[in-house]
């Protein structure tokens, strides 16, 4: 008799990365009569515009977002960077950048007190570089919380997570390099310093409101806020510190006595805005847009997934997932990531926010309309296209502070250019892609973890760095140096163990003479299983106890005779109940765990 068959399925690893393959699995349209094909114009119709009209919401709550965000912090922004004196440490001043990006939640916002800060002459074009790499840093983070709102489903928070992830790490990893180089070299300094006295540049016009012109008319009716007075507080205007950063009076004049020179501000038009006759302090104001802007901004992301997983089936899908993820024929495949980038660069323009276009990509990551390799080169793209818009506003800039507003937004452009080169045209380089896809697969199997990294690379991180610069240099260094040894050595193990584990003495061969918590998240996964089984079976038992009490008054009066006839079996009846209650808690413990 023959062996049975065995099969090899079991033996083929799935690979998680692997986009699913999309069918059209929808009626043909020449299956269709007339009136299911005016039906389904109609409802395609009713989608695409309903999308155009979340899109539009999404735009505008980001925006109204980075406003409140200056509210609640922009004045603790514009006194963070009057630390002259840590600024002049570059570590520093790339936390302080980061921080600043944080608070303001616009790098945009943050390069320009940047800007006016060094055209003012209160910091140097070089104390200045770190930190314009710091606002690089912070501004990435939005799209990183945008892939939260999929955590619902495993694999598409894992190419979403990775999908967002990939740009935090190109530009850590380009920080991580090109810092040391600058502080060592100054050759972003000496290249735009080069560049400026080389071009006979001529001031010119503002940059172009593309974008602003749809979102401007909705959100100057919600909130319009005075930018110049945290550039007032950084650069240290006493004045400015007493300011509502609300703007009241939307049009203004000056008129200059001749006799005496003084200037006087003539206020002619008022502002339209909600809060314009407001009594409610900055903070408040801030708290309430902020609470406002981030409902409005999670339901737009969560509507627009489903929107777009109703939209993209069948025929539809196929050809868009075609378009964006096929490389060109073999001599010219590796223009296709260029061509990426150009349209990322593009799209970033016309938005004119670097966070509101990866932040769109997101979630066609997580769908899988978009590879994650495809993903790369479209952020690179829009890190490109958010310092074209700077440099078209520092050449808006007067004559004797053009040359170094200039200098500063082109640093942003060679920093950018240069971190490119690190790490895309050599396939082996690309690096971000790699560490994302890693990050995404831990981030999937433990949900949990992804919540660590937000606060921990994005605020504590930066916070302790920030902390031990007020200390002091050697403090700093004392701090850190161990740290990032330590790092170098369970980096340089790991990959020895995973290639040529036999070039490591046998105990370094494995990670398991070390305690299990130290190597795993295996351990943390329990903890945070047993405290979220615990938190949900208290809210379970006392919403139990509250239905159990309003049951108990209904029924009061029906059972008040039957209460005073037979008392004993009455409390039997409680003991019953009570030890219900508890059984239930005790077996929604076990189970949780």
């Amino acid at each position: 008799s023959m062996a049975p068959a065995l099969s090899t399925v079991a033996l083929i690893e799935e690979d998680p990365w692997e986009m699913l393959e999309l069918q059209d699995t929808g009626v043909k349209w020449a299956d269709l009569d007339t009136k299911g094909k005016i039906l389904r114009v109609l409802i395609n119709a009713a989608k695409l515009f309903l999308l155009v009209g979340l899109l539009y919401m999404f735009v505008c709550s980001l925006d109204i977002l980075s406003s409140a965000f200056q509210l609640v912090g922009g004045k603790t922004a514009g006194d963070i960077f009057q630390e002259n004196t840590v600024l002049s440490n570059p570590l520093a001043g790339l936390v302080i950048g980061m921080l600043v990006t944080l608070l303001v939640q616009s790098s945009s916002t943050s390069s320009s007190i940047v800007v006016s800060m060094v055209s003012s002459g209160l910091l140097e074009v070089s104390t200045a570089v770190p930190i314009i790499m710091g606002t690089n840093i912070g501004t990435s983070v939005t799209n990183t919380v945008v892939a939260m709102t999929q955590v619902g489903d495993r694999n598409k928070f894992r190419r979403a997570f990775a999908g967002a992830t990939v740009h935090d790490f190109f530009n850590w990893l380009s920080v991580l390099v090109l810092l040391p180089l600058e502080v060592a070299t100054g050759y972003l300094v000496k290249l735009t310093d080069l560049i400026i006295k080389s071009f006979n540049i001529q001031s010119g016009e503002n940059a172009p409101a593309l974008l602003n012109v749809i979102t401007d008319p909705l959100t100057h009716s919600i909130i319009v806020l005075d930018e110049s007075v945290i550039s007032g507080i950084a650069t240290g205007d006493p004045e400015a510190k007493n300011k509502s950063l609300i703007k009241v009076w939307c049009q203004t004049a000056s008129n200059t006595n001749v006799t005496t020179s003084n200037c006087k501000i003539i206020n002619i038009k008022k502002c339209n805005h909600i809060f314009v006759n407001t009594n409610l302090s900055d903070l408040a104001v801030g708290l309430i847009l902020l609470a406002c802007s981030l409902l409005i901004l999670c339901t737009c992301l969560i509507l627009i997934v489903k929107l777009l997983n109703s939209m993209l089936k069948g025929q539809v899908a196929v050809v868009i997932k075609k378009i964006m993820n096929t490389d060109f024929p073999f001599p010219f495949a590796w223009l296709t990531g260029y061509i990426a980038m150009v349209v990322g660069a593009g799209m970033t323009f016309i938005v004119q926010s670097s966070s509101v276009f990866t932040s769109a990509i997101t979630p066609l990551v997580g769908i899988g309309v978009i590879k994650i390799e495809r993903a790369y080169p479209l952020s690179l793209g829009s890190n490109i296209g958010t310092t074209t818009t700077a440099i078209l506003a520092a050449m808006a800039s007067p004559g004797e502070t053009l040359g170094n507003s200039l200098q500063i937004a082109l640093v942003h452009l060679f920093f950018n250019l240069s971190g490119i080169l690190l790490w895309y045209p050599i396939p082996f380089t690309r690096l971000p892609i790699r560490m994302a896809k890693a990050l995404g697969q831990l981030t999937a199997q433990y949900r949990w973890f992804s919540g660590v990294y937000i606060i921990f690379c994005f605020f504590a991180f930066p916070l302790v760095v920030f902390g031990l610069s007020l200390a002091g240099w050697l403090v700093l260094v004392g701090v850190l140096v161990p740290i990032v040894v330590v790092l170098i050595f369970i980096i340089v193990v790991n990959s020895l163990q995973k290639h040529k584990p036999q070039w490591l003495p046998s105990i370094l061969q494995s990670w398991d003479f070390l305690p299990l918590w130290a190597h795993s998240l295996e351990p943390w996964d329990r903890v945070v299983t047993t405290m979220a089984a615990r938190c949900c079976c208290c809210c379970k038992c006392c919403n139990t106890t509250e239905e159990n009490e309003e049951m108990g008054k209904h029924e009061n009066m029906d059972q008040e005779i039957e209460m005073y006839d037979n008392p004993t079996m009455t409390n039997i009846r409680k003991i019953k109940e009570v030890k219900k209650t508890s059984d239930s808690c005790e077996i929604f413990k076990a189970t949780s765990l």
